[in-house]
């Protein structure tokens, strides 16, 4: 874990910093190719400059958003974006993180991409990775 994400998951409540250290834990031990560092403020994991998850601490507790979680099919990730192609799952404890479930995520986040890296560029377009 990054110094800085270290920092922010300990400026948390315990049991929020409990939620976010697994999380960190559980995205370095699947994608350890991604560079990972705080970006507008909170946690993101990049594959390849893109950005595929993070999360962060909202009222309703600590979200897990997958930037392309939306073509994962997964019911569990039920908070998705109008705009975008994200889903999101909230957690207010680490009982309710069920790890094999964000390990087949993040698996998924490897092969279903959207190209958030040039959506600028692109004049807010994305267009579909691999």
């Amino acid at each position: 874990m990054t110094p800085e994400i270290k920092a922010y998951n300990d400026k948390q409540t315990p049991a929020e910093k409990d939620i976010c250290d697994l999380l960190a834990e559980t995205i370095n031990g699947e994608l350890t190719e991604a560079e990972n560092k705080l970006w507008h403020g909170h946690p993101v994991w990049f594959l390849d400059g893109n950005p595929t998850v993070g999360y962060s601490k909202q009222k309703k507790g600590i979200r897990l958003m997958f930037w392309s979680g939306a073509d994962f099919n997964e019911v569990k990730l039920n908070v998705t974006g109008g705009k975008f192609k994200d889903a999101s799952v909230f957690f207010n404890s680490v009982s309710e993180i069920e790890t094999q479930d964000v390990i087949l995520w993040l698996k998924k986040s490897r092969d279903i991409q959207w190209d958030y890296k040039n959506i600028v560029k692109r004049k807010g377009l994305l267009e579909r990775l691999k």
